[in-house]
């Protein structure tokens, strides 16, 4: 099954952590991604520019409309992704865990609903 691990830290922290610091981590996330790939695991990676740099769109009466953002009240951010293929929820939460995020703010797992019909999406017979 797939799960999306979203990586929340407070980016103000972040952002107060020496450049070797936030280097090293990036490097570890790096070797994590490495690791899950070669064990068939590993689908996409990616860490997110600041909220800073966030737009929102939303529609409303057919029309976009572009605010910055996010808006949520919280102290901390969405900083980045593993998308990673588990064989279930206990083997997810291993890998969220080893994420180097998970040691200075929260990753959040959750399930990914694969919907047929879409680019790359796999389904067994039957399904």
């Amino acid at each position: 099954m797939k799960y999306m691990l979203l990586v929340h830290h407070d980016e103000e922290s972040f952002a107060k952590r020496s450049e070797a610091e936030r280097q090293h981590m990036l490097k570890e996330s790096v070797q994590l991604a490495n690791q899950l790939h070669a064990n068939g695991q590993y689908l996409s990676a990616a860490p997110l520019h600041p909220t800073a740099e966030t737009l929102c769109v939303r529609v409303r009466d057919g029309k976009p409309l572009v605010t910055d953002g996010p808006f949520a009240e919280t102290r901390e951010q969405l900083g980045g992704y593993f998308l990673i293929d588990a064989k279930d929820l206990a083997e997810a939460i291993d890998i969220a865990a080893r994420i180097p995020g998970a040691r200075i703010g929260t990753v959040e797992v959750r399930p990914v609903t694969e919907v047929e019909g879409l680019p790359g999406t796999r389904f067994a017979a039957g399904d």
